[in-house]
């Protein structure tokens, strides 16, 4: 018999079931395939939520700032005030004075010079007030003057008087027959007099509130004051548990509102003090009230220069008969607006806020629309708290970039997005200033050349390196043909900007240098800077306009007999196969070649030595400032030591520096002390293993106190040779020379001084004296290769002025100091 039981059909659902054969492959897949399609609409859903969070806890902040404005008022001017005030406080405490005497001493005095002031601006008041009446009769004659001057004959008479012609009549023919205007009776309610008691109350009610205000500003000063140091570690602790951020963005926060305050008070003194002088010398009365006055409105951003201008020019209005005062008061106002907007206030605050002008307009709008005027006032030091929160908490980045004054976009990226715009004419004018701004005062060929090497290797590589990351995922046809157009127009503008300089004298011992792209075009644009870049050293290069192409080989590529040097440029990340292939037709072609390798994507660390015996190239190098040194030295050999040092050159003022090194009492053994300290806590902040300051004479470098001890030299006069020294190439440049890899430059790689010593990595910053003499330098040094970003050079260049400071003022000391007897 048959079963009876319904049997399913192929396309009728059934339930999974838990134990299947081998067969089940399919089924058992479904619950996982599920679960990974949900996994993934809940990750495509997470930057939505992101944002909906986001927008949630703002509109909270916003609404909680609103309401608690009665709170949040007194206690921001509170913190305004304390930042005035703590530096005084500070400075009696430190001179014995106690925290607490300190604070209510700056408060008295702060108060008392108000209620002074106040009381001095209302003795004005009074005066002026009394005088007020005498100005009638001339503010009654001028306003005469004015109305006979606006009702004298107009251009526009004949239309206005038309225009009312005809108002009148069609207000004639639609009114209905018979309707005459209704009088209307005028009348006039007539209060009680208030009585005494009632109005000492309505005033006391007025101004009980701002009073009330008043107390709680001042108490919450005088707390912040005397409690400044426990505030900030509770600060710091609800920041988080890493104190070098938290303790950078409390520093940077405190520096930006100080500075801010103190120089809005000079700014603002700066402004009022000529307009008191100059008011008082056009005869306005009250000059010195309004000069005050001035000075205090200009706390008030774009609102309080406008209002303090209007009481002079009213009373100078009102004062002479003529229009001479009003309008040398007005020449006034205008000059002292334009001096102090585009000179002082640029000059004095410089990035004290960091702030963009637009993001002040706009935080001025929006804290004048939640707190009322007293948001005006603060908007300024709010937005910078705001800022400085931005930059130091991840979730809040996005602050900085709406707020601040700097960059968003560092060069390279800017330069690749001009040229994707199509926007060709910034792109240059981009590439102009940034070659501008390397260059000195008065630049020579090689500063120009250096500038345009420093351009190509730091901004249009590192361009051409996103242009190669973009190329397969977001770039379009379009995008392609846009960066290519606009590369072009870019490298031949700076070509004829700055043409090569001439070949050298004997062009044959230097031989040719012709730099091609391996695959792409951007391999090709890469071997056209590096082609520019030597033309202005003086070397004879060319370059190929497009790149090789596998599929054609070495066919119509020209002439390579008489190049000496081939660049093979690439920009590729794992270029070996290419370069193989490459390699293997140009050896069997054109033996004669000594290759280079310019291996632009390829990190330094991930090149090995056997890599380039391996290729059977003469050289890899992955940097364009290292491609030049090592084509410049093979084309152009440098003379070298015995020891097979490459010597740096003499400065021209070589003979006047060496005078001022032996004056300078820097060489006294006296200074051992202070030069041992200072490279002490040099490789200590830096993490380095050595630090040392050396002193560049006629063929030593002295190094006392340095932690870094060559063998062979006596203990006595630590140091080594001149022509052995990276730190007299900080002589011969004049500035700050850093060195990433010294195995990687061709002037280091093989200095015997530095191979034993294990030395990788270099930066030296100069010691000038008085005079800008430089004597030496301050230097760090590694045992591996690393990178020295800007502000840790910022940091060594501070040490070296504090090095030269020790070693002046005990220079000084010795010769103020009596004789011996």
């Amino acid at each position: 018999m048959s079963d009876p039981s319904p049997q399913p059909s192929p396309s009728t659902p059934t339930e999974p079931q838990t134990a299947q054969g081998p067969g089940s492959g399919p089924a058992s897949a479904r619950p996982t395939a599920y679960r990974a399609s949900q996994g993934n609409a809940l990750v495509a859903i997470v930057p939505g939520l992101r944002w909906m969070v986001g927008l949630m806890i703002a509109a909270i902040v916003i609404v909680g700032l609103y309401f608690g404005r009665e709170i949040l008022i007194p206690l921001a001017l509170a913190v305004l005030l304390g930042f005035l005030l703590d530096p005084a406080v500070t400075r009696l405490h430190r001179w014995g004075l106690p925290r607490l005497a300190a604070a209510l001493l700056v408060v008295a005095l702060a108060l008392g010079a108000l209620a002074g002031l106040g009381l001095y601006l209302g003795k004005q008041v009074q005066a002026l007030s009394a005088d007020l009446p005498t100005y009638q009769t001339t503010i009654k004659q001028k306003l005469r003057n004015l109305r006979v001057l606006t009702a004298g004959p107009s251009a526009w008479d004949g239309a206005v008087k038309t225009y009312g012609t005809v108002e009148r009549e069609i207000a004639a023919a639609t009114a209905e027959p018979g309707q005459r205007p209704s009088r209307v009776q005028q009348v006039e309610v007539v209060r009680d007099e208030d009585k005494p008691v009632l109005r000492v109350a309505q005033w006391l009610g007025k101004v009980s509130e701002p009073l009330t205000q008043a107390g709680i500003v001042l108490l919450f000063v005088i707390l912040i004051l005397l409690d400044r140091d426990d505030l900030r570690d509770r600060l710091l602790r609800l920041m988080g548990g890493n104190p070098h951020v938290a303790t950078d963005a409390m520093d940077e926060a405190a520096h930006r509102i100080g500075r801010y305050l103190r120089m809005q008070c000079i700014v603002n003194v700066a402004y009022g003090v000529p307009m008191a002088a100059g008011l008082w010398l056009i005869g306005v009365p009250g000059a010195i009230l309004w000069g005050v006055l001035a000075m205090v409105m200009r706390f008030v951003p774009y609102v309080g220069p406008l209002v303090a201008a209007v009481f002079p020019l009213a009373l100078a209005f009102a004062v002479a008969p003529g229009w001479d005062m009003l309008m040398w008061t007005l020449a006034l106002v205008l000059v002292l607006e334009l001096v102090s907007n585009h000179i002082v206030e640029p000059w004095l605050y410089g990035s004290s806020t960091g702030l963009s002008t637009l993001a002040i307009i706009i935080a001025a709008t929006f804290w004048t629309a939640l707190w009322g005027p007293i948001g005006l006032i603060l908007s300024t030091p709010l937005t910078a708290c705001c800022l400085v929160l931005g930059r130091y908490l991840p979730g809040l980045q996005f602050l900085e970039v709406l707020l601040g004054s700097q960059p968003v976009m560092d060069a390279p990226h800017r330069l690749y997005q001009r040229l994707l715009a199509e926007d060709v004419s910034d792109a240059i004018a981009l590439a102009r200033s940034d070659i501008a701004q390397r260059l000195p005062a008065r630049p020579t060929v090689t500063d120009k050349a250096a500038a345009v090497e420093g351009f190509y290797g730091q901004v249009a590589l590192p361009a051409l390196k996103l242009a190669c990351k973009h190329h397969a995922e977001a770039a379009t046809v379009e995008h392609r043909m846009r960066l290519s157009n606009g590369m072009e127009d870019l490298l031949e503008e700076l070509t004829e900007d700055y043409p090569g300089a001439p070949g050298l004298a004997d062009a044959a011992a230097c031989g040719r240098v012709h730099c091609v792209g391996a695959r792409l075009a951007v391999d090709a644009w890469a071997a056209r800077m590096l082609a520019h870049s030597l033309q202005l050293q003086g070397l004879p290069a060319t370059s190929a306009s497009h790149a090789l192409a596998p599929d054609r080989g070495l066919d119509g590529i020209g002439d390579w007999q008489h190049v000496q040097w081939l660049v093979l440029s690439t920009l590729h990340g794992q270029p070996h196969i290419l370069l193989r292939q490459w390699l293997r037709r140009i050896r069997r072609r054109y033996p004669q070649l000594q290759v280079v390798l310019a291996l632009w994507n390829v990190p330094p660390e991930g090149l090995q030595s056997e890599d380039l015996q391996r290729l059977g190239v003469q050289a890899l190098v992955t940097s364009l400032h290292e491609a030049v040194l090592r084509i410049q030295q093979a084309a152009s050999p440098v003379p070298t030591t015995a020891q097979g040092c490459v010597p740096a050159r003499r400065p021209p003022h070589e003979a006047q520096r060496l005078q001022h090194l032996q004056r300078s009492g820097a060489l006294d053994a006296g200074c051992s002390e202070v030069y041992r300290n200072a490279a002490l806590k040099a490789a200590h902040a830096f993490d380095v293993k050595y630090a040392q300051v050396s002193l560049v004479d006629a063929d030593w470098v002295h190094t006392p106190g340095g932690l870094l001890v060559h063998g062979g030299v006596p203990p006595a006069s630590p140091g080594l040779p001149r022509d052995a020294s990276i730190c007299a190439y900080v002589v011969q440049e004049g500035q700050s020379v850093v060195v990433d890899s010294l195995a990687r430059d061709p002037r280091f790689a093989d200095n015997p001084w530095l191979r034993r010593a294990g030395i990788q990595f270099y930066a030296g910053v100069p010691l000038v004296d008085a005079a800008g003499m430089v004597l030496g330098s301050l230097c760090i040094l590694h045992d591996a290769p690393r990178n020295m970003d800007a502000a840790g050079l910022a940091v060594l260049q501070g040490m070296a002025r504090e090095v030269m400071q020790q070693v002046q003022a005990r220079a000084q000391g010795a010769i103020g100091a009596p004789p011996a007897a």
